[in-house]
């Protein structure tokens, strides 16, 4: 079967000036781009987040994968980081975020996960969205009107969050699915640098580094000299070319497509 897409990645991660153990952990191989930011203390975040990026790496090789691979990929990850709970390694969780090739009908799509407050966003047609939505205190706060964006961003309870795979939650992540299009710019990140860089900033490095490994090691740079106060991990990945419907292998920028919404699903899998 050939590829829904051909994309091309980079990835950079940094510990950060304030903490001598990295907790996060990437995997950044077709078809699967994904974060994770471990917590636990004692070695146990290090180890959770390990845990989820080895489950995922099972896939690696595949053209593509389907809501069901993940869902299974996210279930053996739950079982893994539970067993390091009780084999004492501490409360270990982690959160998950991350973007899968997935093929519909023969077109490529991009499949976003997300559990946490790790995120993933798209930039298209010089426009950044952040696609994921944080599974955090203060991210309901603002659903509430509680709080708005300025006030979120020095809010003292902006690192709780409210789902993780393991660390005692039973929250179970969201998923979106839509259409690809060459061009399209995915970036995969943890908190670590959205709590640092604002997206105006995010927007302008992603922008101006046409190379994927370039704009990752920027982006993780930008986010140490800002303050570097967690760790800080990126994963940018470029959708090259995209098949677009059955019997066209792939579609160039040059294209021209009707406007598709965003969001194809969205929300917890009970």
């Amino acid at each position: 079967m050939s590829a829904p897409m051909i994309v091309t990645a980079g990835a950079w991660t940094h510990a950060g000036l304030r903490r001598s153990l990295n907790e996060d952990a990437l995997l950044a191989s077709a078809p699967i781009f994904v974060v994770a930011d471990g917590m636990g203390g004692h070695e146990a975040g290090e180890r959770a987040s390990a845990a989820v990026v080895a489950e995922f790496s099972r896939y690696i090789g595949r053209s593509s994968l389907v809501l069901d691979d993940v869902l299974e990929a996210l279930s053996r990850s739950r079982d893994a980081v539970e067993a390091l709970s009780d084999s004492a390694m501490g409360r270990a969780g982690t959160t998950l975020s991350g973007v899968i090739l997935a093929d519909v009908d023969g077109m490529g799509y991009w499949l976003t996960l997300n559990i946490g407050d790790s995120r993933t966003y798209r930039l298209a047609d010089d426009e950044l969205e952040q696609i994921s939505v944080d599974h955090s205190v203060v991210q309901e706060l603002i659903e509430s009107g509680e709080l708005d964006s300025e006030q979120a961003a020095s809010d003292t309870r902006r690192n709780i969050i409210t789902r993780a795979v393991g660390a005692g939650s039973a929250g179970e992540a969201d998923f979106w699915l839509f259409p690809a299009e060459a061009g399209d710019r995915m970036l995969v990140c943890s908190d670590g640098l959205s709590s640092e860089v604002p997206d105006t900033r995010i927007r302008e490095i992603l922008t101006v580094e046409s190379d994927p490994q370039t704009a990752a090691a920027a982006l993780v740079a930008e986010a140490v000299s800002a303050g570097g106060r967690d760790n800080i991990t990126v994963v940018v990945v470029d959708a090259v070319s995209v098949a677009s419907r059955p019997g066209v292998q792939m579609r160039d920028d040059n294209i021209d497509e009707n406007t598709r919404p965003r969001e194809a699903f969205a929300g917890g899998i009970d």
